[in-house]
């Protein structure tokens, strides 16, 4: 690889540049992080975010200029182990773990992470969604014996309070995958939970997400999960998860979070109902993956053996797209990016209904990216 660092600007797409780093071991510098902001450089999140990438590895090297609007990152060794980090209350606890999770299986030793903050908000995916769906993605790849994620307390914006204990083996190979039928949605599952405010909450969310839900499917349960005392974090706050499982094993997942307090007041029905139509968005979407968890699952084919995999996808999210555009600059990996036909030839059989919107099949031969650390048992 060439020591030359790659050369970004701009704050936006921050962790991909620095997970993309480590894993490639490639040094990077961002220039111009929000200079023309009335406050300019680094957010506190941003910084609590490099303080865990500096945790997990051994030897990085970090340097930010004085102003905080310029970066310069040379990952060391993925190291690992047992850590403890306090994520910044200003992003939910998702936000560090989407990254955690994306390193975890070519560290030297297992991780063990016990996160702090906030466990739910209205911008990061929820510690719940990671354990319902990231997991899930993460055992398609063969990571998962040992593979957990518990909610020891929650924690709502802006104080948080909650906690999460991460833990994740190391693999030496990603098997390669062929996910190309989403299949149709057999069950839908969620958790509504409410931290310091009442435990009727939790119950008119329920009924809010299944007067949308009854009308297509009788197979919903939803678990209540009302969190008390020190174990309901810092401030109040409910909010709703729903993830649809298919008959092919996608899962696709949908959420919505109150206003913290001082803000509009939320009505528990309306934020059920809200999970519940942005789930069908989702489903209407397709493909064999979450939207959400495209680049997830892209990053592991890209890094899996030197063998063909194939995703079938909903239409590709801006993330992911730049998430692409980034693989090819890190790993130099480009994917073969098709329009999905399979359907469209499927739709002159009329008893055949075309399933959601269009679809992208996206290809690619790993790189054949291998953990040294992992020894061959």
């Amino acid at each position: 690889m060439s020591s030359k660092p790659l050369i970004y600007d701009g704050s936006n797409y921050f962790r991909q540049r620095l997970i993309l780093a480590t894993l490639s071991g490639r040094s990077v510098k961002i220039n111009r992080i929000r200079s023309d902001d009335d406050d300019p450089g680094l957010r506190e999140f941003e910084a609590s975010f490099i303080r865990l990438l500096d945790k997990v590895t051994n030897g990085s090297r970090i340097e930010v200029n004085e102003a905080g609007t310029g970066v310069l990152y040379q990952p060391g060794l993925l190291l690992g182990g047992n850590l403890d980090h306090d994520c910044n209350v200003q992003r939910g606890i998702g936000y560090y773990l989407e990254a955690l999770i994306c390193l975890a299986p070519f560290c030297k030793k297992p991780i063990k992470a016990v996160l702090r903050g906030v466990t739910s908000n209205q911008m990061d995916p929820s510690v719940d969604v990671i354990k319902s769906v990231s997991i899930e993605v993460l055992k398609k790849f063969g990571i998962d014996e040992g593979l957990e994620l518990t909610v020891s307390k929650r924690g709502s914006p802006p104080h948080g309070g909650g906690e999460v204990t991460f833990c994740c083996p190391i693999k030496r190979n990603l098997r390669p995958i062929k996910h190309l039928k989403a299949g149709k949605v057999k069950k839908i599952r969620g958790v509504a939970f409410s931290t310091r405010v009442s435990p009727a909450f939790v119950n008119r969310m329920v009924d809010g997400a299944r007067s949308v839900l009854n009308n297509f499917l009788t197979d919903i349960y939803i678990y209540t999960d009302h969190m008390k005392g020190p174990k309901s974090g810092r401030s109040p706050g409910f909010g709703i998860t729903l993830y649809a499982e298919t008959t092919q094993g996608t899962t696709y997942s949908a959420e919505a979070m109150s206003n913290r307090a001082g803000q509009e007041i939320t009505v528990p029905e309306d934020l059920g109902k809200k999970a519940a139509q942005l789930l069908m968005e989702e489903i209407y979407r397709g493909g064999s993956i979450d939207s959400r968890h495209q680049s997830l699952a892209l990053l592991f084919m890209a890094l899996g053996q030197t063998d063909v995999s194939k995703l079938q996808t909903g239409p590709l999210s801006p993330y992911t797209i730049q998430f692409l555009r980034h693989m090819r600059d890190f790993l130099q990996v480009m994917f073969k990016v098709e329009a999905d036909r399979s359907e469209e030839d499927d739709d002159t059989d009329e008893t055949v209904p075309r399933t959601g919107g269009d679809k992208v099949l996206l290809t690619c031969v790993g790189v054949g990216f291998s953990n040294l650390s992992k020894t061959i048992t």
